[in-house]
C-alpha cells in the first residue's frame, strides 16, 4: 500500500499539477497560433510576468495588514490576470500590430516574440533583480495529509492547499473557456477565424475585436499559470522560460489552433515527463522476492534523470511531428 501511496504523491498529484500548468500556457499559445499564425516564443515570459504582478499585488495587500484565509496569490489573482491581459494587449499594439499591418511573415513574428522575450526578462531582472523570491515569506504554506492507515498504509497522501486551489482554479477556468468557445456569438467568431481568417473576415466578423478578445485571454491565462508555478516552486525572472518547450509541445501534440487539444497535450506531456523521472524501484521494491539470489533492482529505475526531464517533452514532440503533424485532435499542420 505504501508503494501505491508513493505512486500518487509522486506521480498522480506532481503530474496533475504540472498538467494543469502546461495547459494553460498551451492554450495561450494554441490561440495565438490559431487565430495569428505565428508560434508566440515569449509566451512563457508573459506567465513571468502574470506572476510577479500578482507577487507585486500580494505585497501591497499584506502591508497594509490584509490578511485572508487563502493564500496571497490566489486573492490577487482576478486582479493580476487583467492586468495582464492588458499588458498583452499592449505588447501586441506595440510590437506585433505594426509588422501585421506591413504583412509581416511568421517567422519574422516568432523573431519579434524572442525580442519580447529578451525584453520582458531585461525588465524583470531590472525591476526586481535575478534573486529568487517566495508567496510564503510571510504566511505558511497549508499541507493536507489524508491518513491511508485504515487501508494498510504508513503513509499518508500529501497535497498543499495551493495545489487544492489550482485544480479548482483549472477545472474553473477550462470549463469557462468551453462556454464561451460553444456558447458566445465572440467564441464562435474566434473559432471560425482560426478555420479560415479570410473567410471569416469576408462573412463579416470583425477580426480585429478577435485578435484583442484573442491576447486578452491568452494573456490572463499566462497569468493564473505563472501564479500556479511560482506558488508552487519559487517566483525568478525566468521562471517559465525553461518550460516553453513543453507548452509548445503540448499544443502541438493536441493539435494547434484547438483549445482542447492544448488542454489533452499538457496533461499529455505533463505526466509523460513525471513517469520519465519517477524512481520505479520504490514501487517494484516487492518484486525483489521474486528475483534469482543475488540480484536485485537498482536503487535508481527512473527512464530519465531529472536533470534531463525537458528532452521528454523534446521526444515526444519530435516523434508527433514525425507521425502526426497536426496533432491529436487535428490542428493546423506544422
Amino acid at each position: 500500500m505504501d508503494e501505491l501511496i508513493f505512486f500518487i504523491n509522486r506521480v498522480l498529484i506532481s503530474g496533475t499539477v504540472l498538467g494543469s500548468i502546461y495547459a494553460l500556457g498551451a492554450i495561450g499559445v494554441t490561440l495565438i497560433f490559431g487565430i495569428l499564425r505565428f508560434a508566440h516564443f515569449a509566451h512563457g515570459d508573459m506567465m513571468t510576468m502574470g506572476g510577479f504582478i500578482a507577487f507585486v499585488l500580494a505585497g501591497l495587500l499584506t502591508a497594509m495588514g490584509i490578511v485572508t484565509p487563502l493564500p496571497m496569490g490566489f486573492v490577487v489573482l482576478p486582479v493580476a490576470m487583467v492586468i495582464a491581459a492588458f499588458l498583452a494587449l499592449g505588447i501586441d499594439k506595440g510590437f506585433y500590430a505594426p509588422l501585421r499591418e506591413r504583412g509581416a511573415k511568421p517567422v519574422t513574428m516568432l523573431i519579434a516574440s524572442i525580442g519580447v522575450t529578451l525584453m520582458i526578462q531585461g525588465l524583470l531582472r531590472l525591476i526586481f533583480g535575478s534573486g529568487t523570491r517566495s508567496f510564503y515569506a510571510t504566511e505558511s504554506k497549508d499541507i493536507f495529509r489524508i491518513d491511508m492507515s485504515a487501508f494498510g498504509g504508513t503513509r499518508p497522501i500529501s497535497i498543499t492547499e495551493p495545489q487544492v486551489l489550482m485544480f479548482v482554479v483549472t477545472a474553473a477556468l477550462v470549463i469557462a473557456l468551453h462556454l464561451f468557445l460553444t456558447r458566445s456569438r465572440l467564441g464562435k467568431a474566434m473559432r471560425a477565424m482560426a478555420d479560415n481568417a479570410d473567410l471569416a473576415q469576408v462573412s463579416g466578423i470583425n477580426t480585429a475585436l478577435v485578435v484583442r478578445v484573442t491576447w486578452i485571454i491568452a494573456g490572463s491565462l499566462a497569468c493564473v499559470a505563472g501564479v500556479m508555478l511560482a506558488l508552487d516552486v519559487a517566483l525568478m525572472p525566468d521562471l517559465a522560460f525553461n518550460i516553453v518547450l513543453p507548452i509548445f509541445a503540448a499544443a502541438i501534440v493536441g493539435g494547434l489552433g484547438h483549445a482542447y487539444g492544448a488542454i489533452v497535450g499538457g496533461f499529455l506531456i505533463a505526466f509523460a515527463e513525471t513517469l520519465a523521472v519517477f524512481n520505479w524501484t520504490a514501487v517494484l521494491r516487492p518484486l525483489n522476492g521474486l528475483l534469482p539470489e543475488g540480484m536485485a533492482l537498482p536503487s535508481n529505475l527512473s527512464l530519465v534523470p531529472t536533470e534531463y526531464k525537458l528532452t521528454v517533452a523534446f521526444v515526444i514532440l519530435v516523434v508527433t511531428l514525425l507521425v502526426r503533424p497536426t496533432g491529436i485532435f487535428k490542428g493546423a499542420s506544422t
